[in-house]
């Protein structure tokens, strides 16, 4: 095996932090919206491109026959990357929130009647509270949330209290794109199972894909979802895992073209998962694309990346301390690098274009949890979040950025 390169020489790999924003050096603070991409990727989806484009499973000429087995190349290594039994559990969606769509209208719609339970947690990002919304304004399930303490840390044991006879699944967010704050998915998937093996169970991985090594066989979730673009990849492709006998039980999301074995006027017959959830051209850069992202990601090891940002993390909260009148959002010991705060007395919009015209890009809003934002009497926060590529300097920058606007809010 070749030697793992160090996580602190990736930065020069993306072209875009050799920039700068507003004639400052580029801060890039915003990778839980989505990350930047190294010249890995854009070279591979400009390759395609340039010299080898076609549609795939389709023609007998040699750059579609290429292209074909490169695209189900990836469906492999994106399967052994999150350690699914083996490529026929893995879906390619156009992102996480489609994938989590998917299993609202196809397996909840097929499994599930009115006054069945699904269980969410009051932290999820709004992909996986309004598909089951929706679902019970079709057909009338429950919805169960859930709550979280003032640390933003999950009430496990009122959740083990609202499992019921009627509980059919149960759906968590790994890491939370707000706060960080890293949930014990073993533990939740380990509850609902011990209660009743036959719930089902989704966990959305967007965060925890791109901060630490996932294993689907040793979580035992039923369903597994992610997103290209935070992953170092494209937008546009996005993965559901599902184990392979609870895919083959149900029928597809849309129909079209690639997805059937034999159309009549009569009757369509679909072909096996995951290929009955692939209706149309797929996205076919964009899966290579990300079979890419993986590939650079784990030249480094998803255990280094973990250590790395870790130390950026608590360089980050070493230094947010000289800043007067902070408060931190989900500021607990185990979580990810992601940083959600507030000011005293300053509106988050402020903070956020202050720090824009000082060269730091971060978030300020809601970040799609408008829940969670309410269950801590907040409209938003400011959320710096880091990536494989942070450094030291990017933390300076924001902590001098914070400064000035103490200063002018004085």
């Amino acid at each position: 095996m070749a030697q793992q390169r160090s996580v602190i020489s990736a930065r020069q790999d993306f072209p875009i932090l050799q920039t700068q924003m507003n004639g400052k050096p580029l801060a890039f603070l915003d990778s839980g919206a989505s990350a930047q991409k190294p010249s890995a990727v854009i070279n591979v989806m400009n390759d395609i491109y340039e010299r080898g484009y076609s549609n795939i499973h389709r023609g007998l000429y040699a750059i579609s026959q290429d292209l074909t087995a490169r695209f189900e190349e990836a469906r492999k290594n994106i399967a052994a990357f999150i350690g699914a039994s083996n490529e026929n559990e893995i879906v390619f969606t156009r992102n996480a929130t489609e994938a989590i769509n998917l299993v609202a209208q196809s397996w909840g719609r097929t499994f599930l009647s009115e006054g069945d339970e699904v269980i969410i947690t009051a932290m999820e990002h709004h992909a996986n509270i309004v598909p089951w919304q929706i679902l019970r304004d079709q057909i009338g399930i429950v919805i169960k949330i859930i709550p979280v303490n003032d640390d933003g840390i999950l009430d496990l044991d009122a959740y083990q209290n609202m499992l019921s006879p009627r509980t059919k699944f149960v759906g968590a967010v790994h890491i939370s794109n707000a706060t960080g704050v890293i949930n014990p998915i073993n533990k939740i998937i380990s509850l609902a199972k011990d209660f009743n093996p036959e719930i089902k169970v989704l966990i959305d991985g967007s965060q925890s894909v791109v901060h630490t090594p996932v294993h689907m066989l040793s979580t035992g979730a039923d369903f597994f979802c992610f997103t290209g673009h935070k992953l170092y990849g494209p937008s546009g492709i996005g993965v559901l895992y599902g184990r392979h006998e609870v895919l083959q039980s149900m029928p597809p999301y849309q129909g079209g073209g690639d997805m059937i074995e034999r159309v009549t006027f009569e009757k369509t017959t679909y072909k096996d998962a995951p290929f009955r959830f692939e209706a149309g051209t797929p996205a076919i850069a964009e899966v290579i694309g990300l079979a890419a992202a993986i590939d650079y990601v784990q030249d480094f090891g998803m255990e280094a990346i973990a250590a790395h940002e870790h130390d950026i993390y608590t360089y980050a909260m070493d230094a947010l301390s000289d800043v007067d009148g902070m408060r931190y959002i989900g500021n607990v010991k185990h979580k990810a690098g992601i940083i959600s705060f507030v000011m005293d007395d300053v509106h988050i919009s402020d903070i956020g274009m202050i720090l824009d015209q000082c060269g730091v890009a971060v978030r300020a809003g809601h970040h799609c949890c408008m829940p969670l934002m309410q269950r801590f009497g907040l409209d938003g926060t400011v959320r710096a979040s880091l990536g494989m590529y942070s450094n030291k300097d990017d933390i300076d920058a924001l902590v001098g950025g914070l400064k000035k606007v103490r200063e002018l809010f004085a």
